[in-house]
């Protein structure tokens, strides 16, 4: 392969089972890698499948963002004992985090905040904006017909409401920024919000986080309940190239023929070079994945850091082992499930 520099990524799974078989390590080469360089990666650090010492599985899902030093928690799991349990296991201090993203309202993804809080009160979440939503929410004074017949005692406010009508949150005193539109909250990090339309989650908002980097867009969902094309089509307004694509892709219970359509939407019509599927994406979309992107399909069960590099030069062929994948082509490369439904 020849030499070229590029934004590479290296899969580094705890406890990697021993190489054999078809699965050994084919011509691997050392890497030459500039010490300076910034090491951005997404470390998974909730979700039901995965083998790594110490962790523990559950249903739900949450990511550690490190990218250009910040440092971005993505969802919170299901539990938070559990978040805490994995967290230290991967040696991950969430008292140390720029800012907070909640993809949604689920139990799943929002259980663990209450740890997260614990240790890091004030940290800004951000969060979807729904009209009376766990994550708080404000509505104008103006938004409920009035009768000005009525005397004052019978009227909300007197009659005399307030400009914005703040609504409490299920976590008083956290520092929830309310996402109602796509916004770019830092440079090159932007949340993308749409809405569910689908039966069972109609009009739940949910936020996906897309990072523009040199090789385009790095996107990671939380259950992608407003559908995958959809948010990816909502992204790709941002930047066509889509980079990668992480998180749960919600299939979990959708017929093979549907899967097989959004396989293709994200291969062929949005060209998306690699998936980096979890939590509620569902074992036969797994495999549906793979069977289409082939060695751009990255294994990211629990406890998978998916490290991304600025400036990397490599000088090799790829790398294989039985659940993990290293390879170094012009991208990002890693490789290979959950048990029950999130809705």
């Amino acid at each position: 392969m020849r030499k070229s520099w590029f934004l590479g990524i290296v899969v580094l799974i705890s406890c990697m089972p021993p190489l054999s078989g078809s699965n050994e390590v084919i011509n691997a080469a050392p890497m030459q890698v500039d010490v300076n360089a910034q090491r951005p990666r997404i470390t998974i650090l909730y979700d039901a499948f995965g083998q790594t010492a110490g962790m523990r599985q559950d249903w739900g899902y949450a990511a550690l963002i490190q990218y250009h030093g910040k440092r971005i928690l993505f969802d919170t799991g299901n539990n938070p004992e559990v978040l805490a349990q994995n967290a230290k296991a991967k040696g991950i201090d969430l008292s140390k985090l720029d800012f907070v993203v909640m993809s949604h309202r689920h139990g799943d993804h929002m259980g663990g905040l209450s740890f997260v809080l614990r240790v890091n009160p004030k940290v800004p979440i951000y969060a979807p904006k729904e009209g009376f939503g766990v994550y708080g929410g404000d509505l104008p004074g103006s938004f409920y017909r009035k009768d000005s017949s009525l005397p004052p005692e019978q009227r909300y406010y007197n009659g005399a409401p307030p400009e914005v009508m703040k609504f409490g949150s299920a976590w008083p005193g956290a520092n929830f920024q309310l996402i109602d539109k796509n916004t770019e909250i830092a440079p090159d990090f932007h949340l993308v919000t749409l809405v569910s339309d689908k039966p069972g989650t109609l009009e739940l908002r949910e936020l996906s986080l897309a990072i523009n980097t040199p090789e385009g867009l790095v996107m990671v969902v939380g259950c992608s309940h407003p559908g995958i094309d959809k948010i990816v089509e909502s992204a790709a307004a941002i930047n066509a190239r889509i980079h990668l694509i992480a998180g749960g892709f919600h299939l979990v219970v959708t017929s093979d023929s549907d899967i097989e359509r959004i396989v293709t939407t994200l291969h062929d019509r949005f060209k998306v070079e690699y998936v980096a599927p979890g939590h509620c994406t569902g074992e036969p979309a797994f495999t549906a994945l793979k069977r289409a992107f082939g060695d751009h399909y990255l294994y990211a069960g629990l406890g998978t850091a998916l490290t991304v590099s600025d400036q990397v030069r490599v000088s090799s062929t790829r790398a294989r082992g039985a659940q993990a994948f290293a390879g170094f082509a012009k991208g990002w490369e890693s490789r290979n499930q959950p048990a029950a439904v999130s809705y």
